[in-house]
């Protein structure tokens, strides 16, 4: 899988693109950093420490850490994501966005502008719900978290945390255009990563205090090793479907005949279904967290990660966005027509709508096995939270992102050093020509 990358530096675009990642992310971790106003930050700090193990704590890993500090980026890109799911359901039942859907990049850019104005919505709704629940929230000690509450706190931090949002969706979008990798996955993997030296030191105390075994922690690396290896398999698996062309007369010349596959992968939607489930049950979760209220409170008791409830409900969206996705990337009938249009076939399958009927049923079984795949390895934080008291970054869904998005951003670099080898192979060609 690794085979090429050495010559990234023999390609001057690549590193460009490379370099503009890299310092996008960097700005990313910069502003994680960057605390808002009038919060009493040791505090918060010893808040957090009491909601280990809880939705917050996972929350906290998705943000990268933001949320413990309420830096500017405390809400992350989890509103962004909530608001794109939201514009793909009302795609399937509004006429008007499934006509967008349709017209190409200029309908593409007008979804991507209803999906920005969604997200500001959504980061004012869950930043006034973090804010009010700020007010009311004490420390350990007794002392209170924010210093000087009020409606000008609270606009402050509506304002502060939209902002940050806002800003944290734009590096997306230039990564996604300018660097390599998809930039919202990029975004969360760094997050993650950057957790990852904090998760050890706090394994290692663990361990010096007596409330974690080195048995049990050697049996962790065991198993994250594993399941490491298990989501590195599945992600490269394919299912191939052979494909057939028929000979046919171009000019003075018989073309076609060639035989080739058609791949299809046992997780087609990646790691997308977990981190859509995640925003869908965090983004209430979340705001009921901050919530004086009794019913609010067994709400948010009822969803804490290692609870039965919430990995009854997690495994069922992941279920649900697997074929959700799949079938919004994956179209069978577009792909049945293409090959009837090129003369392609599956030998023992008759072109058109049989294909279509063919390669529908043969994914919607790959799709069931994929999402058992994607569930088994993200409800292993109910049995290394709930039981071993470990931190989120040795979960099944932390793991399964970081892979994943690892996996998927050096495909990308490779598919751009092929497209590099093969534009010089063109001008070679090119240029025998010209000299015989």
């Amino acid at each position: 899988m690794l085979k090429g990358i050495e010559n990234i530096g023999n390609i001057p675009e690549l590193q460009k693109r490379l370099g503009w990642t890299f310092f996008l992310l960097f700005i990313y971790r910069i502003g994680i950093h960057v605390p808002t106003p009038g919060i009493d930050g040791q505090a918060l700090a010893a808040f957090f420490v009491q909601a280990k193990g809880t939705l917050l704590g996972m929350f906290d890993m998705f943000s990268g850490g933001g949320l413990s500090k309420l830096s500017v980026f405390s809400l992350g890109i989890m509103p962004y994501i909530s608001a794109s799911i939201i514009i793909e359901l009302l795609a399937m039942v509004v006429p008007t966005l499934e006509r967008l859907k349709k017209e190409g990049e200029a309908g593409q850019r007008k979804i991507t502008r209803y999906t920005r104005y969604g997200t500001i919505l959504l980061s004012v709704i869950q930043s006034f719900g973090i804010a009010v629940g700020l007010e009311s929230m004490q420390g350990p000690a007794g002392e209170m978290i924010v210093m000087f509450p009020g409606w000008g706190f609270r606009l402050l931090t509506i304002i502060t945390l939209t902002s940050g949002t806002a800003f944290i969706m734009w590096i997306g979008e230039q990564i996604t255009e300018r660097g390599i990798g998809n930039g919202i996955s990029l975004i969360i993997f760094a997050g993650i990563v950057a957790r990852g030296p904090a998760a050890v030191i706090n394994s290692i105390r663990l361990i010096k205090t007596g409330e974690m075994s080195l048995f049990v922690m050697l049996l962790i690396i065991i198993l994250m090793a594993a399941t490491i290896g298990i989501i590195v398999f599945i992600e490269m698996g394919q299912r191939r479907i052979p494909i057939q062309y028929a000979k046919r007369v171009q000019g003075r010349r018989m073309v076609g005949g060639q035989s080739t596959h058609l791949p299809l992968k046992i997780n087609t939607a990646g790691v997308i279904p977990p981190i859509f489930a995640s925003s869908i049950i965090m983004f209430p979760a979340t705001i009921a967290n901050f919530i004086d209220i009794p019913i609010m409170k067994k709400f948010s008791a009822a969803f804490v990660p290692s609870s039965i409830s919430y990995n009854i409900v997690y495994v069922i969206l992941i279920f649900i966005f697997c074929y959700f996705y799949t079938a919004v990337t994956f179209k069978p009938d577009d792909v049945a027509d293409n090959l009837k249009k090129f003369g392609g076939y599956v030998p023992g399958i008759r072109p058109g709508k049989r294909t279509a009927e063919y390669l529908d049923k043969i994914l919607t079984r790959l799709t069931f096995w994929g999402a058992v795949y994607v569930s088994v390895v993200c409800v292993l934080p109910m049995l290394l939270i709930g039981k071993f008291n470990v931190p989120f970054f040795f979960g099944g869904t932390a793991l399964l992102i970081v892979v994943g998005v690892g996996i998927d951003t050096i495909q990308q670099i490779q598919s751009h050093l092929m497209s590099r080898n093969y534009e010089g192979l063109m001008q070679k060609a090119g240029g025998n020509k010209r000299r015989r």
